[in-house]
């Protein structure tokens, strides 16, 4: 089994200066946590693996394709590989679990 706590991931983020932590990596699956302040850009590109984004904490707008949806704590949204996607309009600071299959490179 491998367990992770949330503060301490975002602690970890934090800590490297960067927007993402990838914190687990499998044959089938990697996960990881993505932070966005409020009033960021998104520089995202579509990759190459399917996502599941759910949104820990904060607030703001994610585009995927040519739909648009509002986005807070509990949301889950799925972004085949592939789409175009970003988010957007972040009103408060935006932190996300991101699980890509297979596993990203």
């Amino acid at each position: 089994m491998k367990a992770f706590r949330l503060e301490e991931l975002e602690a970890q983020r934090a800590a490297n200066d960067g927007a993402y932590l990838r914190f687990l990596r499998e044959r089938h699956m990697s996960a990881g946590l993505y932070a966005l302040d409020r009033g960021e850009q998104d520089p995202q590109q579509p990759h190459a693996q399917d996502e599941v984004y759910l949104v820990v904490s904060g607030r703001g707008s994610l585009t995927v394709g040519d739909e648009t949806t509002q986005v807070a704590r509990g949301s889950v949204v799925y972004v085949p590989a592939g789409a175009p996607h970003r988010f957007h309009h972040i009103s408060e600071d935006l932190r996300v679990m991101v699980v890509f299959a297979p596993p990203e490179r």
